[in-house]
């Protein structure tokens, strides 16, 4: 197994202590949202891809994503509960998985974007009981699909955006590079 360094697990973290820092806000605005009006909370969803979308492009190394994602977790459950770790894990790992398909592989950018869809279509489903969504007409169930997806394809949008100015800016240079084995 090959070690990872010091600076790609700090780069990890500065990321999930900010994402954590993020999803705390919005964690507050989907309540409100949910509680008013649950259709409209579904706006935000794109949020909580971030975080891992920005870690993955960025440093470009398996796992990535989920780390974060469990960093982010840590960092909202003394405010949340525990199940902040179950839902920012969940969050992370759609973005991770056409990377994972790949067995790491490939990094093209059309595959956070397949990531985001994927989830865009998987949270409504995984979240329907809550939402109800079984009981809405077919036109505001597609709505309902449709309106999350492309929160969440907005919200890798602006992951890659964040995560390629942080490379223009440097930040990723040595994260990325791998620490030499020891003999």
């Amino acid at each position: 197994m090959s070690r990872v360094s010091t600076a790609y697990l700090l780069t990890c973290a500065a990321i999930g202590v900010a994402g954590g820092a993020l999803l705390a806000g919005a964690w507050v605005v989907s309540v409100v949202l949910f509680a008013t009006a649950p259709f409209a909370s579904i706006a935000i969803a794109g949020v909580w891809v971030l975080p891992a979308v920005i870690a993955l492009r960025l440093l470009q190394r398996p796992f990535a994503g989920l780390l974060v994602g469990l960093i982010s977790g840590l960092v909202l459950s003394p405010f949340y509960t525990f199940g902040a770790i179950a839902t920012t894990l969940f969050w992370s790992f759609f973005p991770e998985l056409p990377f994972l398909v790949t067995l790491y592989r490939r990094w093209a950018t059309w595959m956070h974007y397949a990531g985001a869809v994927a989830i865009g279509i998987a949270y409504p489903l995984f979240a329907a009981q809550s939402f109800d969504l079984w009981t809405m007409a077919p036109g505001l169930l597609i709505a309902f699909f449709v309106l999350c997806t492309a929160s969440c394809v907005a919200g890798t949008w602006v992951g890659i955006l964040v995560a390629d100015r942080l490379r223009r800016a440097g930040v990723a240079r040595l994260a990325r590079r791998r620490p030499a084995p020891v003999p």
